[in-house]
């Protein structure tokens, strides 16, 4: 049973052999009813470039969001990241982004078809992240079910573009298949920095599963937050146990 405490974990991390993966919503931030009304720390910014240095660089951020939205938030970092679920990738914080050779933007008119599906559903809206479309109802959890069904209906009557449905904290999210979490993290621990380092990968919920399977199948680690999921070695409270835990480790020295 992992324990709920990763700091008796600490010491087996050694910074010159760790490649860290860090989820961002529900992981490295407080969930909010907006996905634009989260609230950054300052010294959480503070410590990812402490952590990042240390690491040699060897830190990405794996998230749901755009590239253009971790930057926003974590403004003036621009870390090594995956966003939209593995569709965007940043290699190097000097380089451009990359779209995973998978990846198509999602056509306009599965937009307007998801628009005209959610005017059945108020509370309930949607982000364009152009590789994927994300229904929030964190407002309205009562409609979970319906909604669910709904969207499922709006996937079948686009077969063509086979479309995967994934389900987070309180929002559905319609991708194309063929990109994932965990395959965004094997592209990074392929190339340095983060070659034949040890892959930590800290996520919250089901979305992060397959960057779970990935880091534990490459000889690494898996740290839940909130609840345990498969394959998780210790399990965080709650994201400011992530946040304090991400502090303390980015102390560490590599020996010279």
């Amino acid at each position: 049973m992992p324990s709920t405490i990763a700091d008796e974990f600490q010491d087996g991390l050694k910074i010159e052999r760790t490649a860290l993966f860090l989820d961002v919503d529900g992981t490295l931030l407080d969930l909010a009813p907006r996905p634009g009304a989260v609230f950054v720390p300052p010294s959480l910014i503070d410590s990812l470039a402490i952590a990042d240095e240390a690491l040699g660089g060897a830190l990405a951020l794996v998230s749901g969001r755009s590239l253009d939205d971790l930057d926003r938030l974590f403004s003036p970092l621009q870390l090594r990241a995956s966003g939209v679920h593995g569709a965007q990738t940043r290699f190097s914080p000097n380089n451009p982004r990359q779209a995973d050779e998978m990846a198509e933007g999602l056509p306009r008119k599965l937009w307007m078809a998801l628009t005209e599906v959610l005017f059945d559903f108020p509370g309930t809206f949607a982000e364009n992240k152009r590789y994927s479309f994300a229904v929030h109802y964190r407002t309205v959890p009562m409609l979970k079910q319906r909604l669910r069904e709904a969207l499922q209906r709006l996937i079948a009557a686009y077969a063509d573009l086979q479309l995967d449905m994934i389900h987070g904290h309180s929002v559905f999210e319609i991708k194309p298949r063929g990109f994932d979490k965990g395959k965004a993290i094997k592209r990074f621990i392929e190339r340095e920095p983060f070659l034949g380092r040890v892959p930590v990968f800290i996520g919250d919920d089901v979305t992060d599963e397959s960057g779970f399977a990935t880091v534990v199948s490459h000889g690494g680690h898996a740290f839940s937050v909130g609840h345990e999921r498969p394959g998780v070695s210790f399990v965080f409270p709650a994201p400011e146990n992530v946040r304090s835990w991400l502090a303390r480790f980015g102390q560490q020295r590599a020996p010279t």
